[in-house]
């Protein structure tokens, strides 16, 4: 939808209604389009610790064997 910054002013409630809707509106100065909205990409959700089951992790910061260690340092 194209919209000349006049009207946008006095619409915005309407037009703000209809690009949380899904609409893209394209607000045009001197019916050249100039900018755009649109709504917001839904929020990702967080990464959780332990989401997939089955995976032990309990030895991660157990010291490293002695043979690891020196393979480690010859590099």
């Amino acid at each position: 939808m194209l919209v000349n910054v006049h009207d946008a002013k006095t619409q915005f409630s309407k037009l703000l209604e209809q690009a949380h809707a899904g609409q893209e509106i394209i607000l045009a100065k001197a019916g050249e389009p100039y900018a755009r909205t649109m709504p917001l990409a839904p929020e990702t959700a967080k990464r959780q610790r332990g989401r997939v089951k089955g995976i032990d992790d309990s030895a991660f910061f157990d010291p490293l064997p002695e043979e690891e260690l020196a393979a480690w340092e010859r590099r």
